[in-house]
């Protein structure tokens, strides 16, 4: 199955397995809950949907890579306890608490979180001697004497052999105690996955064009060549940076990431290609309707792949747009909620109406600071959040200038903030009438033709473009995803991509 079904699989396996009768008793007994062991092969995803399931899901997350454990550190370290037995006393073997167990325990104090996963990555790559514990953690939910906790759900990930010569087979009696999940890369699942992630638009296109290489794995006489879901992401955010400082791509550079000869040497031309269309085109002036006739008329007559990269170009553009409106809103979303929340303080505190603001900021990054520690905050919500405390910040240096009383504070608040809303306002009809010129662009130079559809399509598919839609509108765009026969289209488009 692909890594969405996987993801969808793994939350139902929470729900159930977390799911309480009346009196506080799992329904599915600790013994019945199955470990999941998910195998697939290296860079398709496994590890990062640990993370968003724990997320989604509201529970802790203990992640470990079991091939950097010893057997000591994984079950603990012998030590010699005295025990009686028929008024006899003996010397017996016990021992300390395994490292992944204390693990466990620390973070539920730390969160607060007394449900979670703990997952384990490449449990079928572990050393000769760690192997049978892992069979008996499988098996039994415990790392030598002690018990994963109740609440912890077990979730395990390997590779498949031809993939690591360091894996280990299970055996019958172990698969038959775990539920094994089977994943296989997939462009369509990564290209939602891609959109949401901002991934660079120059990946996204030459994938579309070149699916075959989005995840190739070859063992060669020379040695092992791949391309993975995980390269392709880890070069989109060194390309964009790149780009910012003005550092040169070359083949050679692409295959520290793509380490595979050909696919590296194909991208590398293509964002050659890429950035030349890029300039050529004068992308920016075409959002801001100022485009000539005469590249209208050159666009006519020009080759499809040509025509095909210029739609992937104007998409690219508008999906900063997209982004930074979508940035926009989330932020004066969570300054609204901290604004709200003081303005319902301020009536019944004591404290001077800055200093009062600037206690509720210190508790919010320490808050912050707590999460960002504990994994339970993306990279985007921590940046949303950062930026509202920046301006709340600022609002706070106002109120200690102008020495302001708690009657006059809330109206000086209300107005800082009307500031901030009108700029959301701005960005967002900043980015309606990008889009507005775009539409008119392609109606001139294409028509109803097979790039208005892959326009289209691409705008419905991606998450940014899509929640754009579907909050502000667009006249244009529900007017042509009614006309267009898309089915029909999008397969002749298929035709002549792969031609």
């Amino acid at each position: 199955m692909n890594i969405k079904r996987a993801k969808e699989e793994i939350i139902n396996t929470v729900k159930a397995y977390l799911s309480c009768d009346e009196n506080g008793n799992y329904k599915i007994a600790a013994i019945r809950q199955r470990p999941i062991l998910l195998m697939g092969p290296p860079g398709v995803g496994k590890t990062q949907i640990m993370e968003q399931v724990a997320e989604e899901c509201n529970i802790a997350l203990v992640a470990y890579t079991i091939t950097h454990h010893t057997r000591q550190s994984a079950v603990g370290l012998p030590f010699i306890v005295k025990k009686k037995y028929k008024d006899k006393d003996y010397s017996v073997t016990d021992y300390s608490m395994s490292e992944i167990i204390a693990s466990v325990y620390e973070k539920q104090e730390r969160t607060g979180f007394t449900q979670g996963i703990l997952f384990i990555d490449e449990i079928n790559c572990v050393s000769e001697t760690l192997a049978p514990t892992m069979l008996q953690f499988l098996q039994y939910k415990t790392f030598g004497n002690q018990k994963v906790p109740d609440g912890w759900i077990i979730i395990a990930a390997g590779n498949p052999p031809e993939y690591n010569k360091s894996v280990r087979e299970f055996d019958a009696v172990t698969l038959d105690r775990v539920r094994k999940i089977e994943i296989e890369p997939d462009f369509e699942i990564f290209k939602e996955y891609a959109y949401k992630q901002d991934i660079h638009p120059s990946i996204l296109q030459y994938l579309d064009i070149r699916r075959e290489n989005f995840y190739r794995f070859e063992t060669t006489p020379d040695g092992t060549f791949f391309a993975t879901a995980r390269g392709w992401e880890d070069l989109s955010e060194m390309l964009t940076v790149c780009e910012e400082l003005h550092i040169a791509v070359d083949a050679e550079f692409v295959y520290e990431y793509i380490q595979h000869d050909r696919i590296a040497k194909d991208f590398s031309n293509y964002y050659e290609l890429y950035n030349k269309y890029k300039k050529e085109y004068k992308i920016e002036e075409i959002v801001q309707g100022s485009y000539s006739e005469k590249l209208i008329k050159s666009l006519k007559i020009a080759p499809f792949d040509e025509r095909l990269n210029l739609t992937g170009l104007l998409l690219g553009r508008l999906g900063r747009s997209f982004v930074d409106t979508e940035n926009s809103e989330k932020y004066t979303e969570l300054l609204y909620e901290s604004l709200k929340e003081y303005l319902a303080q301020l009536p019944l505190s004591e404290t001077r109406p800055d200093l009062l603001l600037k206690e509720m900021i210190e508790k919010e990054e320490t808050e912050l600071t707590h999460r960002k520690q504990e994994g339970l905050i993306n990279r985007k919500e921590e940046a949303y959040k950062l930026q509202a405390l920046t301006t709340l910040k600022k609002y706070q240096e106002v109120l200690r200038t102008e020495k302001e009383t708690s009657i006059k504070t809330s109206d000086t608040i209300k107005g800082l903030f009307e500031e901030d809303k009108e700029k959301r306002m701005k960005r967002i009809e900043k980015t309606s009438l990008e889009l507005d010129n775009a539409f008119l662009f392609m109606e001139k130079a294409f028509g109803e033709g097979q790039e208005m559809v892959i326009f289209i399509t691409e705008l419905s598919v991606n998450y940014y473009s899509a929640q754009f839609i579907a909050n502000h509108g667009c006249k244009k765009y529900y007017e042509y995803n009614k006309s267009l026969l898309f089915g029909e289209k999008q397969e002749e488009i298929i035709r002549n991509v792969e031609k």
